[in-house]
């Protein structure tokens, strides 16, 4: 009767042993594969001033051989960075040059124990309210132009109006002019009446 009380209960727990084997079975594959458990800056963040690395840590350990990680700009256009520096499960670049305000994209490929390679990326946002944007060429004040001041307008002159004096001289010797052929013509007038007169005296009779 023992026996047959052993048989039931080593059926019984063959069965329960590869029903667990089931259930445990499909979760291994998973872990087979690298997952990232952590990001510096995290997904989505929203940062007050500017990170000088981003740190990545996985659920396994990176081969640094086969470890990418990358950092672009809003406009797809790569930021400068070291290479990922490896340790464990970490992979840490660091970024060369301060990072101006923006959204920025970080991208990362690694390779599992079995050989899957596994690739991701996610974004953060730097929003330092420090952060003073560079004035525009057109806000730059310009410098007054330099003018030159005009000469001063005259209305033009007659050669009368310039030299009174030359008016008043100009009368006089014209008036000299006038009386001196006055006293020409007169003297004239004068020596032409004395000639006649002697001419008639000596042509009268009496006068032989």
């Amino acid at each position: 009767m023992l026996r047959h009380l052993r048989r039931p209960f080593a059926a019984g727990l063959v069965a329960a042993l590869a029903a667990a084997a089931l259930l445990i079975a499909p979760a291994s594959p998973a872990y087979a594969h690298n997952v990232l458990r952590k990001a510096t800056p995290a997904q989505d963040a929203e940062l007050d001033t500017a990170p000088t690395k981003v740190t990545l840590e996985f659920m396994e350990r990176l081969n640094p051989q086969f470890t990418t990680i990358t950092l672009s700009d809003a406009d797809k256009q790569p930021v400068a960075t070291s290479e990922p520096d490896v340790s464990g499960t970490k992979g840490t670049i660091t970024i060369d040059a301060p990072l101006a305000n923006g959204v920025y994209t970080v991208a990362y490929r690694v390779v599992s124990l079995d050989g899957h390679p596994v690739q991701g990326s996610y974004k953060f946002t730097v929003a330092d309210p420090t952060a003073i944007a560079e004035p525009s060429p057109s806000a730059e004040p310009s410098e007054p132009a330099e003018t030159t001041p005009a000469a001063p307008t005259t209305a033009p002159t007659s050669a009368a109006a310039a030299s009174p004096v030359a008016d008043e001289s100009s009368g006089g010797s014209g008036l000299l002019v006038g009386l001196v052929a006055g006293g020409l013509a007169l003297v004239a007038l004068v020596v032409g009446a004395v000639l006649f007169l002697r001419r008639r005296g000596s042509a009268s009779p009496g006068a032989r």
